[in-house]
């Protein structure tokens, strides 16, 4: 089983409260099942004999993570119990036991693994479906573009597999990895800016790990921009950063930070401790598609945190997030629109 390579987690987390606070869902939902101790616990059922994906209540919980991988990175043994959900989730749809709803996704998400390029050069911008069914991001991008006076091929499509390999479809997930990376060669792309930061884990990590080589550097839009060497007019003010769950948790990138710093924002802090995800559940890439309704929950949770929820500019690093709590009321803009509005 997949989940066999992360024994160490499961024998430590099974036991372990230590990050309980960091469960966006056990925070929202106040159930042990949504906490990873006990996802950890019931795993080791299932390797007992104990438990079983035959139980409906055990597999659902593993779909409800947020998987913002927070848990992870302030582990202090660095227990992965976000690798060991990953895992999980593959060895359920191996089983042949995904959900309805979850299996239902997966095939329109592979049906979708296909694109075009428009422009010419070696420069694309990867602008994936999230990102584009966002007019003003759509918009700020283009500014950016514009002021550093280049005009990137443009690459549109559908799911690169990102969000395949997070449901545990690996086999479809690597196929989609395999056609996009073609696609990108045969379209002569030698870099890439990637806006969304889901997508952007998924070229430089997943496909790594699948063995896909890409033809082409990976930069996301907060590297492009700080690199681009753009004149800024304006200072944005007072903002509260949300750390990215995949640009901090999973990959380590402090360009956000470095652009922020760039632009002479004044920083504040957000929340209650700087160790949780206020992204909606981002990390789980499509949860917004599955359970709408913990999403709204997580939004709220996020909007009575703030200082003052109607003012109060919070700058996020995707599109998925923006969108979540802006439905809870609050002012949330990227990481480019923050950008583009100083020049």
């Amino acid at each position: 089983m997949n989940i066999d390579a992360y024994n160490e987690s499961i024998l430590n987390c099974r036991f372990c409260f230590m990050c309980r606070h960091l469960s966006a869902i056990g925070n929202v939902r106040h159930t042990e099942a949504d906490t990873p101790r006990v996802r950890a616990a019931m795993l080791y059922g299932l390797r007992t004999g104990t438990n079983s994906f035959d139980d409906s209540d055990f597999v659902d919980a593993l779909y409800r993570q947020d998987l913002s991988a927070c848990c992870v990175r302030h582990c202090v043994n660095h227990f992965d119990e976000n690798g060991l959900a990953l895992a999980a989730r593959a060895d359920v749809v191996e089983a042949g036991k995904a959900p309805e709803a979850v299996a239902a996704l997966a095939k329109q998400l592979a049906a979708t693994s296909s694109w075009k390029a428009e422009g010419k050069g070696g420069l694309a911008w990867f602008l994936d479906a999230t990102t584009a069914s966002d007019k003003a991001a759509v918009a700020t991008a283009k500014k950016l573009f514009a002021a550093a006076k280049v005009a990137p091929k443009v690459v549109t499509g559908g799911c690169i597999g990102k969000a395949l390999k997070v449901l545990g479809f690996l086999p479809e997930a690597k196929t989609a990895a395999e056609k996009f990376a073609a696609f990108l060669k045969e379209a002569g792309v030698k870099t890439l800016v990637v806006s969304n930061p889901a997508a952007y884990d998924a070229l430089v990590r997943d496909y790594a790990d699948f063995g896909v080589k890409l033809p082409c550097k990976v930069l996301h839009v907060t590297q492009w921009i700080l690199g681009a060497k753009l004149k800024f007019a304006k200072k944005p003010g007072a903002v509260y950063p949300i750390a990215d769950d995949f640009l901090r948790n999973y990959d380590n990138l402090d360009a956000p930070e470095k652009l922020l710093k760039a632009l002479g924002a004044e920083c504040r802090p957000f929340g209650t401790n700087d160790e949780e995800s206020y992204n909606c559940g981002e990390g789980a890439v499509v949860l917004d598609r599955l359970h709408p309704e913990l999403v709204g929950d997580l939004a709220r949770y996020v909007a009575a945190r703030a200082d003052d929820p109607k003012k109060d500019t919070l700058a996020v690093g995707s599109v998925y997030a923006k969108r979540a709590l802006a439905k809870a009321g609050l002012k949330a803009v990227t990481f480019e629109e923050l950008a583009a509005s100083c020049l």
